[in-house]
C-alpha cells in the first residue's frame, strides 16, 4: 500500500509539471444504480400512462421548466441549477455505464466486473494528479462513503494506470450514521496509526491522540518533508475540522438532515470549502436500481434526495461558494421508458423500470456554469434524445473546463501507450 508521504511526493511531481490551476472544486452527488429520469428531471407527463412518471409534474420558479412533483424543494430553486435531459450512451451494464460516466471514456467490455483494472482513471483521480488540493493539508480527492456496511465497493472511482497515489481519500463505513471508519489507503510513519473510530466525536479525538502520540515519541523532528506534510494533513485543524460535521451549525445540520445522506452531502460541502478539489458524495451502493417496487422505494428516497440536494445548492449560495464549486447529480444510466410488470429475473413485486442508457438526465450547476435552463430534450415517450444529444465525454469535458484542466493531456497506460484524458467531447456550450 502506498503511504501518504508517497502520495504527496507524487503530487509535488505533478505540480512541477506546470499545470495551470483554478480555485474551483466539484461535488458529485452519485446516484449509484441508475436513477429514473421519469421520476426526477424528465417526467414526460404527456406520455401514455405506461411510460410517464408514477407521479405528476410540478412547475418550477423558472417558467417552462417542469420536474417531478416529488421534488418540491428543487422546484423552488430551479433558477440555481440546469438540467441536461439528452445525455446518453450504449452500455446497460452497471460497470460499463459507471466507468463511462465517471471517466468520460467508453471502455466497452473492458470496463466489466471481470476486468476491473483494464480501465481509465476517474475524473477525480485525473484532477487530483493535475491540480492537487485547493489548500494545504487537505486531500484533493475524497469519496464519502464508497463502501457499504457489507464492504461492497463499486470500484470505479479509482486512478488505475495513474497509480494508487491518486485513488480517492476514502471515508468508509455504513454511511456515517452508525459508524464512521478510518480513512482508507493512508499510510503513516511507523508507530503512528489511525484506529478504527465509531463516530465523528471519536474521529476528532483520534486526531488529538495522533498529535500527542507523535509529540511523545519524539518522531516529529525525524520526519522528512513529505512525512511532515502527511502528518499535518491528518492532524491539522483544517483537515480535522472539515471532517468533523459536529462543528456545523445545528440549523444547517437539520437542513441537510441528520441521516446518512444528509451527513454525507454536508461533509462534502465542508471538504470543498476547506480546500478539497473533487468530492464524491456517494449515497449508497445500488440505491437507485429499481427493477421492481419503484414507486414505493422512490416514495422514500426522493424526498431525501430533494432535501439534501436543495440544501447543498442553497448552502453553497449562502456561503458565497456558488461560482467556485460545481455540483452535479447523476448516476450511470437512466431507466426504461416502458414500465415493466413487476418481474425482474427471479424477483417479483410491483412495477419498476429496467436499465436504459439511451436517455438519461443530469442536474448540475455552480462553478460559474449558466443555470436556470434545460439543455436537450427526449422523444415524446422518453426513449432517445430528440435534440442536442450529449454523451458522457461532453459532461466530463464540462467538469474539466470548470476545473481549468486541459482535456488534451495524455498519460502513459500500463503498456506505455499515451492515453488522452478524454478521447473526444466538448464542454456543453449552453452551460459554459
Amino acid at each position: 500500500m502506498l503511504t501518504l508521504p508517497q502520495i504527496l511526493r507524487a503530487k509535488e511531481q505533478s505540480v512541477r509539471e506546470g499545470v495551470p490551476k483554478k480555485d474551483t472544486a466539484v461535488i458529485l452527488v452519485w446516484l449509484d444504480g441508475g436513477p429514473s429520469q421519469f421520476e426526477t428531471y424528465d417526467p414526460k407527463i404527456e406520455a401514455p400512462v405506461e411510460y410517464r412518471s408514477f407521479w405528476g409534474a410540478t412547475s418550477t420558479n423558472v417558467p417552462g421548466i417542469h420536474i417531478s412533483d416529488q421534488l418540491p424543494l428543487h422546484a423552488k430553486i430551479a433558477d440555481r441549477f440546469s438540467i441536461v435531459r439528452s445525455l446518453h450512451h450504449e452500455h446497460s451494464g452497471h460497470y460499463e455505464g459507471c466507468h463511462y460516466i465517471l471517466t468520460g471514456n467508453d471502455a466497452g467490455p473492458f470496463a466489466s466486473v471481470e476486468n476491473r483494472e483494464a480501465r481509465n482513471p476517474s475524473i477525480g483521480s485525473t484532477a487530483a494528479k493535475l491540480s492537487g488540493a485547493n489548500a494545504p493539508g487537505m486531500p484533493p480527492y475524497v469519496a464519502i462513503p464508497i463502501a457499504n456496511s457489507q464492504g461492497e465497493r463499486p470500484g470505479y472511482f479509482g486512478a488505475h494506470f495513474l497509480g494508487r497515489s491518486y485513488n480517492p481519500f476514502e471515508v468508509g463505513g455504513d454511511g456515517m450514521g452508525r459508524e464512521l471508519r478510518s480513512v482508507r489507503d493512508v499510510g503513516l510513519p511507523e508507530g503512528i496509526s489511525l484506529e478504527r473510530v465509531s463516530n465523528r466525536v471519536k474521529l476528532s479525538r483520534q486526531f488529538d491522540d495522533l498529535r500527542r502520540a507523535v509529540d511523545r515519541a519524539g518522531d516529529e523532528d525525524a520526519l522528512d518533508h513529505f512525512q511532515q506534510q502527511a502528518y499535518e494533513m491528518v492532524s491539522s485543524n483544517r483537515a480535522r475540522n472539515a471532517f468533523d460535521i459536529s462543528r456545523e451549525d445545528p440549523r444547517v445540520q437539520d437542513r441537510y438532515g441528520r441521516d446518512r445522506w444528509g451527513k454525507v452531502v454536508l461533509m462534502a460541502r465542508r471538504l470543498v470549502e476547506a480546500g478539497s478539489l473533487f468530492v464524491v458524495a456517494h449515497l449508497g451502493v445500488n440505491q437507485w436500481d429499481h427493477h421492481i417496487n419503484l414507486e414505493s422505494r422512490l416514495e422514500y428516497r426522493l424526498p431525501r434526495l430533494d432535501r439534501v440536494v436543495s440544501a447543498l445548492v442553497e448552502d453553497l449560495d449562502s456561503r458565497g461558494l456558488s461560482d467556485r464549486v460545481m455540483f452535479l447529480v447523476v448516476g450511470e444510466f437512466g431507466r426504461t421508458p416502458l414500465i415493466n410488470n413487476g418481474q425482474s429475473g427471479s424477483s417479483q413485486g410491483t412495477p419498476g423500470r429496467d436499465h436504459w442508457p439511451n436517455a438519461m438526465s443530469c442536474m448540475l450547476g455552480g462553478g460559474g456554469l449558466k443555470v436556470g435552463q434545460v439543455v436537450g430534450s427526449t422523444t415524446p415517450r422518453g426513449e432517445y434524445p430528440k435534440d442536442r444529444p450529449l454523451r458522457p465525454e461532453d459532461l466530463a469535458a464540462t467538469i474539466y473546463h470548470v476545473l481549468g484542466i486541459d482535456p488534451n493531456i495524455r498519460f502513459p497506460d500500463d503498456f506505455g501507450t499515451m492515453i488522452p484524458i478524454l478521447p473526444g467531447g466538448q464542454p456543453i456550450a449552453e452551460l459554459v
